[in-house]
């Protein structure tokens, strides 16, 4: 059982990787065609759409809690911030280094999870994290 959950996990992180691509490039396409706000209203307009049909077609649970409701704003509220300002982005710099910049939002994630939910800190995500920042420098150039 714990292959095809690994299978399915790497399944939907390549699918993932494949469509925040094509999404930064398309947005890279639309601020420069459009006004980048209004570029990203559209953006999260349809992505808003989107999730709400799937929840309705789907068995979802539509249940909320004040604190998994409270979590889900604040995401939505740091999600909507990081659009706009890739939008933004986008639309005066290079989509190299936008996109470059902006997809080590998971080196953030990985050291707020070891700083502040006391995730274990090993060499190895050291050193991932390292070579992450490398990488980010070698492309962005």
């Amino acid at each position: 059982m714990e292959f095809i959950e690994a299978d399915s996990a790497v399944l939907f992180g390549l699918i993932t990787m494949v469509t925040w691509g094509i999404w930064i490039v398309l947005g890279n396409a639309a601020s420069e065609s459009i006004d980048p706000r209004t570029a990203a209203a559209i953006s999260y307009l349809t992505a808003g759409l989107l999730a709400l049909g799937f929840i309705l077609v789907s068995d979802a649970s539509i249940a909320i809690t004040a604190r998994g409701g409270l979590l889900a704003g604040m995401a939505g509220l740091f999600t909507g911030i990081g659009l706009i300002s890739m939008y933004f982005g986008l639309a005066q710099g290079s989509t190299t280094v936008v996109s470059t910049l902006g997809a080590m939002y998971f080196v953030v994630a990985a050291i707020i999870g070891m700083v502040v939910l006391g995730d274990e800190v090993t060499m190895t995500k050291f050193a991932g994290i390292a070579f992450a920042v490398i990488g980010v420098v070698l492309v962005a150039r």
